[in-house]
Formats: structure tokens, C-alpha cells, sequence
């Protein structure tokens, strides 16, 4: 069974770094392991007017921005 993280929205930091909306893994300790490592360097590298929280939908993994839109430049 595959397991996914996502990123609920990419940011204009998101997409400076490249980052995939969806990434998908194995297992899923291996998704977990992912998504709490991709969400520890969006909330300690990004711009700052946003930070970013983890939930987990069924057998994934979601990033979602916290608060309103992106303020991003």
C-alpha cells in the first residue's frame, strides 16, 4: 500500500525550493519519517509569515498552511 504526503498548498517558498506536492512512500513509518522532516524545514526555512502543521488523513500524511493566506514573496 503506498502512503502520501502532501502539500496541501505550495507557497511561492514551496516552489523556490522546488519542492513536489505529493510524495509517495512505502510505508507508512517511511511517510511519517518524510513529512515530519519536510514540515520541521518549512516552519524553520520559509519566509516566516506562516507556519505550517501536519495531519494525518487516513493512511497520509498533510501539510497545510495554519492561519490565512500566503504571504510569501
Amino acid at each position: 500500500m503506498e502512503h502520501h504526503v502532501v502539500i496541501e498548498k505550495l507557497c511561492s517558498c514551496a516552489k523556490k525550493e522546488g519542492l513536489s506536492q505529493i510524495a509517495t512512500y512505502e510505508s507508512k513509518s517511511d511517510a511519517l519519517g518524510a513529512a515530519e522532516t519536510q514540515l520541521a524545514f518549512m516552519n524553520g526555512n520559509f519566509c516566516g509569515k506562516h507556519t505550517f502543521q501536519l495531519v494525518g488523513v487516513d493512511d497520509n500524511f498533510v501539510i497545510g498552511m495554519v492561519g490565512g493566506g500566503c504571504g510569501c514573496k
